[in-house]
């Protein structure tokens, strides 16, 4: 039995040389962009809306698009932006697809249902610039945004629905009224209506998408069970949904494969 909610979702504390990862993904993300921009390969901050955040920073790669790949990123909502995370479109790029990292308004300046919101008309936005297959990901709150994004009350058009293929949640969270008991949630905000509508797990699939729940095996408990949490419930409402476990991975090095091609994550991704 969980007592200690904070603990529970406390990664850093759990994984040592967790004060190396964010400059390491800082000076990768760097070095990408630079070298994209060089090779005039990228778009930044490109608009999506109003608001200063909602921009989306484009990868393209050499020759026609197959497809869009979009990944969104972590940091419970409250912190990071693409730019901290350019190198994992690495992998799609050089396999030959387009790449769009969208960035949005962080808590408590917005509240998880308007990020949702953000997030659907950023890959809206995003489809109508590169044509084919839509592929999504996101990490730990990238991942509920992303599995959102397939649910019966999307937010996204009909047009890219459509179009949208694979979606990939990596260490996401599907079910946010365990948040109601952290202290985190003095940030986010979240009443138990927003907590239950917000959830995928709570929520029923649009059906379509191929959906995989990722999620590193050395990862915090409850990140397990909310991973395997989608899978459970949305295989009994008939989604083509499936759960892997990345050995010896945990909350940090487990998005480093979207940077390569030959990984199994990027594969999966990409199908």
């Amino acid at each position: 039995m969980i007592t200690d909610w904070d603990d529970a979702y406390a990664n850093g504390a759990h994984i040592p040389g967790a004060e190396d990862f964010p400059p390491m993904w800082d000076a990768e993300a760097s070095s990408f962009r630079a070298k994209l921009a060089a090779e005039k390969r990228a778009e930044f901050d490109l608009g999506y809306g109003p608001g200063d955040r909602e921009t989306i920073d484009l990868f393209m790669p050499v020759g026609t698009p197959k497809g869009l790949m979009v990944f969104v990123h972590g940091g419970y909502w409250m912190k990071f932006s693409p730019k901290w995370f350019s190198h994992l479109a690495a992998g799609a790029v050089e396999c030959g697809w387009a790449a769009a990292l969208p960035s949005y308004e962080l808590a408590p300046a917005a509240a998880i249902s308007e990020i949702t919101q953000q997030i659907g008309q950023a890959i809206d936005v995003a489809a109508r610039r590169i044509d084919g297959p839509i592929h999504i990901a996101g990490h730990s709150a990238g991942g509920h945004l992303v599995s959102r994004m397939v649910c019966a009350d999307s937010p996204l058009s009909e047009a890219t629905r459509q179009r949208l293929k694979r979606v990939v949640s990596i260490s996401g969270l599907h079910d946010l009224r365990p948040l109601l008991k952290t202290e985190m949630n003095q940030t986010l905000k979240l009443d138990e209506a927003e907590a239950r509508s917000e959830s995928a797990a709570l929520n029923a699939p649009f059906g379509g998408p191929k959906i995989v729940c990722w999620v590193g095996s050395e990862e915090r408990p409850e990140f397990l069970r909310q991973n395997d949490l989608l899978v459970n419930i949305w295989t009994g409402l008939g989604a083509d949904i499936s759960l892997y476990h990345d050995d010896d991975k945990h909350h940090f090095d487990v998005i480093e494969g979207l940077a390569t091609v030959d990984s199994r994550l990027t594969e999966t991704l990409l199908g």
